[in-house]
């Protein structure tokens, strides 16, 4: 079993910064690509970014293009969502998964974290 838990989320203005992490704990997380998605209330869980377990590969969601970058320490067994330049429509629940392979739907991720919320002020 491979146990997620995010942090870093909270309340920022428009065009403001927040860091997500995503620490990993049970399983060799480095065998592991991960990825964030986001759910906005009353919309469906989005793709936001990815990146594979060696952190050669990343892809992202065009909304997020150029302001979000995601990295990962696997000596730390955590993974990072550097947002930039947030806008009010990326409020959401932030959730990192897990999985295998890099993958950019949700129901690929067998692991996944709680959740933590990002709330941007216009």
């Amino acid at each position: 079993q491979l146990v997620l838990v995010e942090s870093g989320g909270g309340l920022v203005q428009a065009g403001g910064s927040l860091r997500l992490s995503c620490v990993a704990s049970g399983r060799t997380f480095s065998n592991y690509a991960t990825g964030w998605f986001r759910q906005a209330p009353g919309k469906e869980r989005e793709f936001v970014a990815a990146i594979s377990w060696s952190g050669d590969g990343r892809y992202y969601a065009d909304s997020v293009k150029g302001r979000f970058t995601i990295s990962r320490d696997n000596a730390k067994n955590t993974v990072y969502l550097q947002m930039n330049s947030l806008k009010p429509e990326d409020t959401a629940v932030y959730y990192c998964a897990a999985d295998r392979g890099l993958r950019v739907t949700a129901y690929a991720y067998t692991y996944w974290g709680q959740g933590t919320q990002v709330t941007v002020s216009s």
